[in-house]
């Protein structure tokens, strides 16, 4: 039997001059229940021959950038994160009307979840990214099973990518792509298409493509939404919620993190989803991606974020996390994950300190980052600081 779609995840930004400071990038990642999410830090390196991805191996770059990720546990990919550039990407699954040969997302390819890691891993700028990806999926294809529990969980992908100058909304269906530069505003994705006729980039070929698979008769304005999913214009509801909440949270011109996490943790849209969901929220990451000062990232590393605390992190020379985010195998969750599932079923009042130790963080951070220099090594174990007193409070 196929594992039910998923009603959830989903993605934002909000730009200049919205916001407060540079531009939010915002993620609620659903996945199966059961499923363990960890967030781990790699630091920059230099590549091997190859990369092995989830399932195939691909030639590898000379170096790598450092990458903090949010990431299902038993694959490679990542479901979001962020490099030391002040990249972000987040990804969504999506269903289109094309699923022959080698747009088949039952075969094993590159998962959407490879293509944030390898983007995030090779990028230095949110143009580099969506450069990257495209040239990837075009080579390699995507495809493969989306779940270690079932093998029929499948999807195209699409991906929000940011940085401090701007953003881009890539939607593909099979090898074929579409692009939307994000310049100013706010934008979403859900699981459905929602790129129309603002097209700033585009696979070669698409329209003729489209045609050829009589997708599109090419008569009138080509809507690549329409086209690949029968819909002329998105409408999927939680996809309009959450266009709602952004155009709610950005009325005063001040939006910053803390809007963020209003948006992640909104239940009666669907966008925040409890543990006890078919698709609990399985971790959520917000990022203020800077150029005038360092971007920080924030994680919570445990499901649905209305009883999880965001903690922030840094990119430095010496950063560390802490091991409390990272499972010790495919199978086990990490100790973060299990102690976090335990206190809320015990519905005890560690739920208020951290609260607290959320809004203490916004606050101290807020004054410290104002006048930070070039030295950030005050900030090498923020996020791992952090994590540990989350356990403390929870034991």
């Amino acid at each position: 039997m196929d594992m039910e779609i998923p009603q959830s995840c989903d993605t934002f930004v909000v730009l200049p001059p919205l916001t407060k400071h540079g531009v939010v990038f915002g993620k609620n990642s659903d996945r199966p229940q059961n499923e363990i999410q960890e967030v781990v830090f790699y630091p920059a390196s230099e590549s091997s021959t190859s990369t092995k991805c989830t399932y195939i191996e691909i030639d590898a770059v000379k170096e790598t950038k450092a990458v903090i990720l949010s990431k299902p546990n038993w694959m490679w990919g990542a479901e979001m994160g962020a490099n030391e550039c002040g990249v972000a990407v987040g990804n969504e699954a999506i269903w289109t009307n094309d699923n022959d040969g080698e747009h088949d997302p039952h075969v094993k390819r590159l998962l959407g979840m490879d293509l944030v890691r390898l983007a995030l891993e090779r990028s230095s700028t949110a143009d580099e990214a969506l450069e990257i990806i495209t040239k990837l999926l075009e080579k390699y294809g995507q495809g493969g099973p989306c779940s270690s529990t079932d093998l029929h969980f499948t999807y195209h992908n699409s991906f929000l990518i940011a940085d401090p100058n701007g953003a881009w909304v890539l939607e593909t269906s099979g090898k074929h792509w579409a692009a939307e530069k994000i310049t100013s505003g706010y934008r979403n994705i859900s699981n459905v298409l929602s790129i129309t006729t603002k097209i700033d980039k585009k696979s070669d070929g698409l329209e003729e493509y489209a045609k050829l698979k009589s997708l599109w008769n090419g008569e009138g304005e080509f809507n690549f939404c329409e086209v690949f999913s029968g819909e002329k214009k998105p409408g999927d509801a939680r996809y309009l919620a959450g266009k709602e909440l952004l155009r709610k949270y950005t009325s005063l011109n001040t939006f910053r993190e803390t809007d963020m996490f209003k948006v992640l943790r909104d239940k009666d849209s669907g966008i925040c989803r409890t543990c006890e969901n078919d698709f609990p929220t399985q971790g959520s990451q917000v990022s203020t991606l800077s150029s005038d000062r360092p971007s920080i990232h924030w994680f919570t590393a445990t499901p649905d974020p209305s009883i999880s605390v965001f903690k922030p992190f840094i990119f430095t020379k010496n950063a560390i996390i802490s091991k409390h985010t990272v499972c010790p195998d495919n199978t086990s969750p990490h100790i973060l994950y299990a102690l976090h599932l335990k206190a809320n079923t015990e519905s005890n009042q560690v739920q208020e300190l951290l609260q607290n130790m959320e809004t203490n963080c916004v606050r101290e951070l807020d004054q410290v980052i104002e006048n930070v220099g070039e030295d950030l090594s005050e900030f090498d174990e923020l996020l791992k600081d952090c994590v540990e007193t989350e356990v403390k409070f929870y034991r």
